[in-house]
């Protein structure tokens, strides 16, 4: 290398196997990856060389900090072959590798089938851990004119930042052929190539070397240290370097007999009775609105990869949904890089002419565009064998045999296939008959002639085409919803609540204004608008992202429903809701009373029964205690126990509610009065007691028969409050000179301040209460600590 500038630079402790890169001016990539254990940020500086250009250099820094951005790294593809001398296997040990994302086998032949298993393990560049073994989905669409530099593969399999891998591929059980030639397993790194990757990116930046001299070009002669050889994104063997507008230094094929480029029928299925068109067809428009996708730019496409012109197809009558396999626990900020992945796969390692989906869709609702040509034209994909000429393709990133989509991801399925099939007038929930384009028997075993009509749904599974269990079980099974979702009308539509407004049994009750909230299970970016209907008319709109509405309403009675108006104009109605205006209150029958009942009674806490009547025109709702207490009461309620404050005039303040809101409040006031023994007339031969147990202190006590205490007051309430034990007699109680009761005081256990005998009156007015003792036998005595009423 005389006479040639360069400069190495070994990054990591020396002697480590695993410990740095390697970067050579000779080579735009690194070789090695740092270990986690001992990674460390690398720092750009420069030397001037001895032919007068400048090159960057990456110095090594121990710098803990977050990475402000990761500098932008081209696509690679790197081919590693498998080895083994049993006609039935194939293997790779335990490899080192340069850092890549997704993997797949590959072998020579478009036509050929791997009839068998194949499985790779992987090493995280993140823990450096290995993987479990993984399956390779093999039964792979074929090519039916496949050209001679077109591959045979697997499906790629995303495994995220790997440095390792291992591969075994071993023919089926009971099969006696042979594997397929020319095995490999096949890396690809997707780079970073976006300025918003750059932006977004928190991993370390790559060592690199950029030349700053004019005329510098960077080559690859420079073998790299591990057995995975780069392909720079192109098929081995291919030398000339190119310099793609994008700023990429890539490699592109060189001139070849013997391996010519593939043309654009390599990739897809030919059909007898239809052909594609190399002639750019005019957009047509679409009865739907077209969602948000990302453009090829946008996710990062190296357009130099798919040098030949579009082809494209008469229309697009149905849709094919597929999974593109691998793990489901991406992050949705690496779904650009799987996109470039699959591109770089199908174009460097199948050796199509682009990628082969239409449309791709990660978990998290976001729309790629696939194949070139245009997303508003029905470029001919390279999707599902024997249907590509009549169909576009939609590929969910991840693997759904078992776990089903994401709402998010079904949502934008079903917003793609209604905007292509709605440029020629299809509906999405309908079906159509489709040309079979080759001979062939699907997974269900439905067997297609090339050239026979054969019927499909609009929206279909890959496996409906082709024997495949794409898009996986569990995708397959939600298709159902994405047609419903993509045809209209809108489904679920029920309203959920109406806001200023109170339910009973089925009806609605309001003073007018009202907010009524909905739900539906299509997807809001379905669905154009909403009406809010009153009485079958219009009372208000809102958009498709709404979830309520309001109105006013005039006094009476209205029904109330939601319409929705899917993208495709189809309408949906809610059942309607029974809402009656009404503003006339509550009305209080039987105002709110005091009356005392019996219980024990305090100094300072009479017990007593308020009591009450309400009523409504339309429905009452409750009825509310404000005030001495506060309390909540169903509408049937009429009665309520509590104690009151004796001595003290308190207010009772209730209000009562309808469904609609409107109430009343009452506020009556209530005296309850303690009358003690000594108060009362007596006559016979009474006993005066003390004790802290009775009422005031003290209390009368009498054994005479005939004895008797007499109180006359002006209340509508009154009770007789004693002492009680077993060996307490009988007495009769006379209201206003008539014998109204007759009282046992006897009681197992002793108590005292007992309100034993207690009588209410409809109004306040003035009467007497006489005790008379009976002299029971045996037990005559009684005690008695006065007498309680309300004023």
């Amino acid at each position: 290398m005389t006479g040639v500038p360069y400069v190495t630079l070994f990054c990591g402790p020396c002697g480590s196997s695993r410990g740095g890169y390697v970067v050579s001016r000779r080579t735009s990539h690194a070789y090695r990856p740092l270990s986690l254990k001992r990674r460390v940020w690398l720092t750009l500086g420069a030397v001037v060389l001895g032919g007068g250009g400048v090159v960057t250099y990456a110095v090594a820094s121990p710098s803990d900090h977050g990475a402000a951005g990761r500098a932008k790294r081209p696509v690679k593809v790197y081919d590693l072959t498998l080895k083994g001398t049993d006609v039935g296997r194939r293997e790779l040990p335990r490899t080192d590798t340069e850092q890549f994302s997704m993997v797949g086998v590959s072998w020579t032949g478009g036509a050929e089938r791997l009839d068998g298993t194949a499985q790779v393990r992987t090493r995280s560049l993140q823990t450096g851990e290995w993987s479990a073994w993984r399956d390779l989905e093999a039964n792979v669409d074929p090519l039916e004119k496949p050209g001679p530099r077109v591959r045979g593969a697997s499906e790629p399999l995303w495994v995220g930042s790997s440095d390792g891998v291992q591969v075994q591929v071993v023919r089926k059980n009971g099969t006696t052929g042979p594997l397929p030639k020319g095995l490999e397993v096949n890396l690809v790194d997707p780079g970073v190539v976006t300025d918003a990757e750059t932006r977004s990116s928190t991993g370390e930046p790559a060592a690199f070397v950029a030349e700053t001299s004019p005329g510098a070009t960077p080559t690859d002669s420079t073998a790299p240290t591990d057995s995975a050889t780069p392909t720079d994104s192109a098929a081995p063997g291919d030398g000339t370097t190119t310099a793609p507008t994008d700023g990429q230094t890539t490699t592109s094929p060189a001139p070849s007999d013997t391996a010519p480029t593939a043309t654009p029928t390599d990739s897809v299925s030919a059909s007898p009775t239809t052909s594609a068109s190399a002639t750019t067809p005019s957009a047509p428009p679409s009865t739907v609105p077209e969602p948000p996708i990302t453009s090829r730019a946008g996710w990062g496409a190296d357009e130099s990869l798919s040098p030949d012109p579009s082809q494209y197809n008469a229309d697009v009558k149905a849709v094919f949904v597929h999974h593109t396999d691998g793990a489901n626990d991406y992050s949705c900020a690496d779904s650009a890089s799987i996109v470039r992945g699959i591109y770089a796969y199908h174009t460097q390692v199948n050796h199509w002419n682009d990628i082969g989906y239409n449309f791709l869709v990660d978990k998290c609702g976001t729309i790629f565009e696939g194949r070139k040509g245009g997303v508003d034209l029905p470029v001919l994909g390279a999707h599902t064998y024997g249907w590509n000429r009549e169909s576009a393709g939609i590929a969910v990133l991840g693997d759904y045999t078992s776990t089903s989509a994401t709402n998010a991801a079904l949502t934008s399925i079903a917003r793609v296939a209604a905007w292509k099939l709605g440029q020629y007038g299809a509906d999405p929930s309908g079906t159509v008959q489709l040309t079979a384009g080759a001979t062939q028997t699907n997974y269900f075993g439905t067997g297609f002639t090339a050239g026979g009509k054969y019927t499909f749904q609009r929206i279909s599974g890959h496996r409906d085409g082709y024997n495949t269990q794409c898009p996986g079980g569990s995708l397959y099974n939600q298709l159902p919803t994405v047609r419903a979702w993509a045809s209209g009308p809108v489904q679920g539509l029920k309203v959920s609540s109406v806001d200023g407004a109170g339910l009973s049994g089925s009806t609605f009750y309001t003073k007018g204004a009202v907010t009524v909230r909905w739900t539906a299970t299509t997807p809001a970016s379905l669905i154009s608008s909403f009406r809010l209907l009153v009485d079958g008319k219009t009372g208000a709109t809102a958009p498709g992202s709404a979830t309520s509405a309001g109105a006013t309403l005039t006094l009476g009675s209205h029904t109330v429903a939601v319409q929705a108006v899917h993208q495709s104009g189809k309408t949906a109605t809610s059942a309607s809701v029974n809402v009656v205006a009404e503003t006339t209150a509550p009305t209080f029958t039987t105002t709110p009373t005091l009356s005392l009942r019996t219980g024990t009674v305090n100094t300072g806490a009479v017990p007593v029964t308020l009591g009450w009547k309400a009523t409504d025109n339309a429905a009452l709702s409750s009825v509310k205690l404000l005030s001495p207490a506060t309390a909540t009461f169903g509408p049937t309620t009429t009665g309520s126990s509590r104690t009151a404050a004796s001595g003290t005039a308190t207010t009772w303040s209730m209000r009562a509610y309808d469904y609609a809101g409107n109430y009343r409040t009452v506020s009556p006031a209530y005296t309850p009065v303690i009358l003690q023994e000594s108060s009362a007339t007596k006559s016979g031969s009474w006993t005066t007691r003390s004790s802290t147990s009775y009422l005031g202190g003290k209390s009368y006590s009498s054994g005479s028969k005939g004895a008797t205490l007499t109180w006359t007051f002006t209340g509508r309430s009154a009770a007789w409050v004693v002492s009680r034990a077993s060996s307490s007699g009988q007495a009769y109680v006379y209201v206003d000179g008539t014998k109204v009761a007759t009282v046992d005081l006897k009681s197992s256990t002793t108590l005292y301040r007992q309100a034993i005998w207690t009588r209410t009156w409809a109004g306040s007015a003035q009467h007497t209460v006489k005790i008379v003792v009976v002299g029971t036998s045996g037990r005559p005595t009684v005690t008695t600590d006065g007498l309680v009423y309300i004023k």
